[in-house]
């Protein structure tokens, strides 16, 4: 077979390192500068760079100075969140640029997807890079694969950088040392500085729930008294306040390394639920609450969670108080006649229209007058017997007091415990001994593990006594301070009273009421 005529087409462009495809026309050329932190001498470097850039482009006849593009303070990881960088590369593919100057592969990008992706993108629409440090031309044929190699050796070291830092970071922490950012913390200025304004709000915060209100009227209360959050949001959201409520730092604590950076390249956080070590350091700051009543607000969140699907879940300070007598459900807010002047909101028990149950509940609605009149009636019946309520309070807060019996049986449990797992494992050894009788070592092993469970369960029993003993005399200072300033008789309904004092209120039926107060203490009316 005869050889096929091959026909030579000639390129149109001349695409080199250095020349443009039409010598005669300029390249239009613009610089690009980053610097990953905000320190004084990366400022200076950060400066250096964009004068430099900007009088050697101009120094260049054959090059026309389009500008500089910065991101100053930005990591190189990804190119996420570059504004300055997402903006020039928008500008090239728009026809804007033709030449792209910059120090390194690393000022450029980090990470090598990243930067593979980005020249490649740029090098089809006819733009070049220069990286001056490296020497490297994105449009010579070694181009690439130098660029592949360096972005892969900076994308090693910003991996390397990042686990020494994380590491720096976790020895802090076991040293004590904290450093966060307070943006966002309501009640603190820079270097945990109570701001007393802001303070403020979080006292009524902590006040407003512990007289029972929850976390979603808060928001509401707040709102409607005209507080602002901490960026000025007229809105208060209940997650917001839940995270107020939580936060260690208002009794002031620090827990560090709450969450974590999952991939180094992405910066993405995830909580930390026990994948990392976590540091709590006690007295770190001048506290907004005191330690007792943060503590009594979280054993009340808990309490309150436990009971989330019956209480607790109104938003009206009524909704949560009042309990049905004859089926056990708690009484919800009903609206009668919502659309014409006669409407009103009453409260009904939730058994009611339970249909999960065979018989409905029979017992009667209030109306908020009528259980505004039934707590005054209780207060005064409690306020004629003051003297005696308060001395009673006393006692019980004195047996409240008294939990040196359940500390030494709690000393004397874990040092049990302690014995029966060394015990339990000589054991499991003698057991595995070759000359062993196996079935009575075996019973031996079950006889101690059972009683190392029963041990447990008290140790349990013994720290719930306690918690239990903790959140009621807090509960009983509060409601002795609260009576004791009471002085005859109470007139005019205070919701204030209400929440601080009344537990719950047990309906029977109009003419069988009691009233549950705050300690145990109840008034029949």
């Amino acid at each position: 077979m005869p050889p096929r005529a091959v026909k030579i087409i000639p390129p149109k462009l001349n695409i080199t390192a250095n020349t443009p495809a039409n010598p005669s026309a300029r390249r239009k050329v613009a610089g690009y500068a980053r610097v990953s932190t905000l320190l004084d001498e990366q400022a200076t470097s950060y400066d250096a760079q964009l004068n430099y850039y900007e009088s050697y482009i101009k120094s260049r006849p054959d090059w026309e100075f389009v500008g500089m593009y910065s991101d100053e303070g930005i990591s190189g990881t990804n190119t996420k969140n570059r504004d300055g960088f997402n903006r020039m590369i928008a500008d090239a593919l728009a026809g804007k640029i033709d030449l792209i100057i910059t120090k390194s592969v690393s000022r450029f990008a980090r990470n090598t997807v990243d930067s593979l992706q980005n020249v490649r993108k740029l090098k089809e629409s006819g733009v070049e890079i220069y990286f001056e440090k490296e020497n490297i031309w994105t449009f010579d044929t070694k181009g690439e694969l130098l660029i592949t190699i360096m972005s892969s050796l900076a994308q090693e070291e910003s991996r390397s950088i990042s686990e020494n830092v994380r590491w720096r970071k976790e020895k802090d922490c076991q040293e004590g040392k904290v450093h966060m950012t307070l943006h966002g913390l309501l009640g603190y200025d820079d270097g945990f500085v109570i701001n007393e304004e802001q303070a403020k709000v979080v006292r009524l915060i902590f006040k407003l729930f512990i007289s029972g209100l929850t976390p979603s009227y808060i928001a509401r209360e707040l709102k409607a008294q005209g507080i602002k959050t901490i960026f000025g949001k007229e809105k208060w959201h209940i997650s917001t306040i839940e995270s107020i409520l939580t936060n260690e730092k208002y009794r002031g604590d620090a827990l560090l390394q709450k969450s974590y950076t999952i991939d180094f390249l992405d910066k993405k956080r995830k909580k930390n639920v026990g994948q990392r070590p976590q540091y709590y350091i006690e007295g770190h700051h001048p506290a907004i609450i005191e330690p007792e009543i943060f503590d009594f607000v979280q054993e009340e969140l808990a309490l309150r969670r436990r009971n989330c699907d019956t209480r607790y879940v109104g938003t009206s300070i009524f909704s949560n108080k009042i309990k049905c007598g004859l089926c056990g459900c708690w009484f919800g807010a009903k609206v009668w006649h919502s659309t014409d002047k006669y409407r009103r909101i009453v409260f009904q028990c939730n058994g009611k229209y339970d249909k999960k149950k065979a018989n409905s509940c029979e017992n009667t609605h209030f109306t908020q007058n009528e259980i505004k009149v039934i707590f005054l009636q209780a207060l005064n019946k409690l306020v004629k017997e003051k003297n005696e309520v308060l001395a009673n309070l006393e006692e019980l807060a004195n047996d409240c007091c008294n939990t040196e019996p359940l500390y030494e049986e709690l000393d004397a449990i874990e040092e049990e415990l302690e014995g029966l797992i060394s015990s339990i494992e000589r054991t499991i050894r003698e057991k595995a001994a070759v000359n062993s009788n196996k079935e009575v070592k075996a019973a031996e092993e079950n006889a101690l593990r059972e009683t190392y469970n029963e041990k447990m369960h008290r140790r349990d029993e013994i720290q719930n006594i306690l918690q239990r003993k903790k959140h009621l005399k807090i509960s009983i200072a509060l409601i002795t301070k609260k009576i004791g300033d009471i002085d005859g008789e109470v007139t005019e309904f205070s919701e204030d009273l209400w929440c601080g004092l009344v537990d719950h209120i047990i309906i029977k039926g109009p003419e069988n009421i009691k009233v549950i107060f705050r300690g145990n203490i109840e008034i029949k009316v």
